[in-house]
Order: C-alpha cells, then structure tokens, then sequence
C-alpha cells in the first residue's frame, strides 16, 4: 500500500494487525477494571469489611479511569496514540503484581486507584489511532470490532476472576491477569503498526478545555450526557450487587457459578451491531427507547425466584443497555458542533461516572432494601429519564 494520508482497508494485512492489536489491548484493559465485581461479597468475608468499603474496588477505579481519560486524551493528542497505548497496558499489569503480596484492602483501593488511571490510556487513544490510520470506509466495521472487544474484556475479566479464585485464591487471579496482561503488550509491542496520519494537536490546553465548557453549554448534549450517567447507574448497580443477591437463598451460588453468570454480558458483542442496524431502517431515537425498556424489563426478571428467569433476565438487560449506550454514543458525535473527539470524551467520563454511581452510591440501598430496593432504583431511574429525554427532544424537534 502506498504511504500517504489514506488510512488501510479491510483488504490489508495491516488493517488486521491493528483491529488484533487494539481488540487484545482492548480485552485486557476491560478485564482488569471490572475483575473485582464478581469478588465483591468474597473481599466482603476475607478482609471482613463493609458493602460499601467492599464497592470501592469498583467505583475508586472508574473515578481513576475519568481522571486518566481527560489527561491522557490531551497527552495523546500531542505525542501520538501508540506511546500511550503501550504505556496503558504494562502500568495496567503492574499493580497486579503487587496486589496478591498485600493483605490490606485499603493497598488493594490504592493500587486499583493506579491502575485506573493506566487503564484509560486505551480507550483514550485507541478510537483516534483508528479513525487516523484506517480508511473511512472501513472506519465503521473497526469500530464496532473495537468495541465488542470492550465487551469481551469485561466477560473474561469476571469469568476468569471468579473461576480461579474459586479453585485456587484471589491472589492466583491477579496473578492470571498480569500474565494476560504481558502477553498482551508483547503482541501489541510486535504486531501494532506506526502511526502514518498523526498530526500533533496544536491546540493550547485552555483551547481544548474552553471546547469542553461549550459542550457542557449545549443543552441537547448535556441531557445525553445525564444519560450515560443513568444507563450505567442502573446497569452498574445491577452487576454489582448481583453476586449478593446470588449468593444467598434461594440461589446459594457459589464464586465459581456466580462468575458463569457474567456470561449474560457477552451479548454486548451483538448488542452494537443490531442497535445500528435497527436505528438505519426505524429510527435512532426510537430504537435506544426500546433499549431502555428491554433493561428495565430484564432487571425487573430478576426478582424471581428462579434461576433460569434471572439468566434470561441479564441477558435481556444486556441486549438492552448495550442498544441504548451504542446509539446515545453515536447521537453525540452527530449532535457536537465542533471538537466532536472532546464531545465523545465527555460522554466517556459521564459513563464511567455511572459505573461509580452504580457501584458505591447504591450501596445504602442494598444495606436497607436488598435485591427490591436496587431493582426499584435501577427500573425507575431509566424509565423517567428517557422519558423526559424524549418529551424535550420532542419539544424541540416541534420548534
């Protein structure tokens, strides 16, 4: 292929090397932020602490992973996708190597504080690297591989964290991460090519935040951005306290059965592929409707008694927050005026505000109502908010 501006096609090899290179940095960097979740009621026992203090391996990340995004999205912006990608994935290592040699939790919140931030250095390159070195044509397809590998990371993190810890220690299964992880980074050090159409951003750092004050400004983008925030809330709040709900009668899982259960979150594979599909032929906004109604109805399955019905149940959830969160994703790219990458960061940052909502914010209502109480609050927060959204784009619409 002859060098230049045009990005590679599907027809060459590079192409492949870059969606195998992101989709494994990709998997590995989403394993190791929601790993903990299915050990959430196991730290509760082992290091004998609160719900809440327990949460914090999950939420003390996302807030990490929010900081990370915005400083090393303006970092990569200025010396390149790759650098900061390979840096992502051994910082992201790192910690694991040290978290099996503590017996503190609070060493265990410190080092995933760390880790969090290594984390966003992929997602904060990555989309740029493509939309830079693949051509427009392509663009789409690499993208929605991208991010079903986003999907797959989180599965194999919770399975694999689950499975080993239940026949060996939680120690074993950090340890299997880093060794994932290192694997990883010597594909990606090997395989991902250079960087061909990087130009250095010469933006000063107050032009790029006065481009994030204007969207927060603009009234159709915040209201999408809230809901990222709600979505994730309640799909978060799901996920974490699900393995308590299982654990106890009637289900009595254990660790190992409980991580099985992750597998529901796979269908975020499928979910990006056949939201897009469905919003070309029937509409954007009335298709991330039914999203949201199909994981309000899934989590409303849960509350059975039976254990095949709550599967069912998470499956549909997921099929349904991945449809909402792929077309609100692709709605803030088309709604932004300008600086549409800032525009995607800030959704970013307003999803993963979500997953620390989600994951520590219901812990009180656990404590207090149990599985009702967070089914309750996880049903009814999307349900008014896409409501509301849909009367004020109404509203506007009929301007």
């Amino acid at each position: 292929m002859d060098s230049g501006s045009k990005g590679y096609s599907i027809q060459d090899r590079q192409f492949w090397q870059i969606i195998i290179s992101l989709g494994g940095a990709s998997v590995f960097v989403f394993a190791a932020m929601y790993s903990v979740q299915p050990l959430l009621p196991f730290f509760t026992e082992q290091f004998h602490i609160s719900v809440s203090f327990a949460s914090l391996a999950v939420s003390i990340t996302t807030i990490s992973v929010i900081i990370g995004l915005i400083v090393l999205g303006f970092l990569s912006d200025r010396h390149g996708r790759i650098l900061f990608i390979r840096l992502s994935i051994i910082l992201t290592v790192i910690p694991f190597l040290f978290m099996p040699l503590t017996d503190s939790f609070l060493t265990i919140i410190l080092l995933r504080f760390i880790q969090g931030f290594a984390i966003a250095g992929v997602p904060a390159a990555a989309l740029a690297y493509i939309s830079e070195e693949i051509d427009s044509q392509a663009m789409g397809f690499a993208t929605s591989l991208y991010i079903s590998c986003n999907a797959l990371g989180g599965t194999i993190g919770r399975l694999l964290m689950g499975y080993v810890t239940e026949h060996y220690s939680w120690e074993t299964a950090f340890s299997s991460l880093a060794l994932l992880g290192i694997a990883i980074f010597i594909m990606v050090l090997l395989t991902l090519p250079k960087s061909r159409n990087f130009t250095i951003n010469d933006r000063t750092i107050s032009k790029d935040l006065q481009g994030f004050w204007l969207h927060l400004k603009n009234p159709k983008l915040l209201i999408l951005f809230g809901l990222g925030i709600i979505l994730q809330t309640s799909f978060s709040g799901m996920w974490s306290f699900i393995p308590y709900y299982l654990i106890e009668p009637p289900f009595s899982l254990s660790l190992k059965m409980i991580s099985f259960i992750f597998l529901a979150y796979s269908l975020g594979i499928v979910g990006s592929p056949i939201a897009s599909s469905l919003a070309e032929k029937i509409g954007i906004h009335r298709v991330r409707t039914y999203g949201v109604f199909l994981l309000v109805s899934g989590i409303i399955l849960t509350l059975s008694d039976s254990l095949i019905i709550v599967i069912v149940g998470l499956c549909i959830a997921c099929l349904g927050f991945f449809t909402a969160h792929a077309l609100t994703s692709a709605t803030i790219s088309r709604t932004a005026s300008h600086q549409k990458g800032s525009a995607a960061s800030l959704y970013l940052v307003s999803y993963y505000i979500g997953v620390a909502c989600g994951s520590t914010l219901l812990s009180p209502i656990w404590l207090h109502f149990n599985w009702l109480g967070i089914t309750i609050t996880t049903v009814f927060l999307p349900i008014i908010y896409i409501l509301f959204l849909n009367y004020t784009l109404h509203k506007k619409d009929a301007q």
